[in-house]
């Protein structure tokens, strides 16, 4: 009986851990906390949502309403925390330059496929995380990881300007971090699976027989 308290809250926290990875890495890409730097149709953007909403402008896919609810939250925090104020619900494609998203070079989103696709899928996946924790976040940020690193190391595209360089904040590892932890496992299959499997030994099979 002494040993079940620890077994129980570290099950406890097995269970709980992915629910909470989820909630933070919600809070990471809604609340639009910079995790990296890249050149996109608006400029320079530094999350995952901008990079989509950028996208989303851009192809007409979604209404400017539904692309200006997903920016607001980010857009909020952002204007309390620097001058106390609150954004302008008509000026907030202005301040996130994205007026003129249509008339940008696809060219840009094509040499960056890897960051536009895993920024889809960490945008979808964090808004999926919160009813059900899956794999779809931890697939988006290791494209998009995996896009910074081609490009930062590799050079892929051949970038000359150092504004427009490709920079990877601290948080981003926290957002891989929490993407990883937020895929729920099941701790019963996967020690059922590392457990070996005893088979009878030949000689005793034999004896048997005998």
């Amino acid at each position: 009986m002494a040993g079940a308290g620890p077994k129980s809250s570290a099950s406890r926290l097995g269970i709980r851990l992915p629910y909470i990875a989820s909630r933070i890495y919600f809070l990471l890409i809604f609340l639009q906390i910079p995790l990296f730097r890249v050149q996109c149709r608006s400029g320079m953007c530094t999350t995952p949502l901008a990079v989509t909403s950028c996208q989303l402008i851009a192809s007409d896919v979604f209404p400017v309403v539904a692309v200006k609810a997903l920016l607001y939250p980010g857009a909020f925090v952002h204007s309390v925390a620097t001058d106390l104020s609150f954004p302008s619900w008509e000026g907030l494609l202005v301040q996130y330059n994205l007026t003129n998203a249509q008339l940008s070079s696809s060219v840009i989103d094509l040499q960056r496929l890897e960051v536009l696709a895993g920024s889809y899928f960490a945008v979808a996946g964090a808004f999926v995380a919160l009813l059900k924790p899956g794999r779809m976040s931890m697939f988006g940020t290791l494209l998009i990881v995996w896009g910074l690193v081609k490009e930062s190391l590799l050079g892929k595209p051949v970038n000359t300007d150092p504004a427009k360089a490709v920079y990877v904040y601290p948080t981003m590892f926290l957002a891989l971090v929490c993407s990883f932890f937020s895929v729920k496992y099941d701790m019963q299959k996967v020690s059922s699976l590392a457990k070996p499997i005893a088979k009878p030994l030949k000689s005793s099979s034999k004896a048997k027989l005998k």
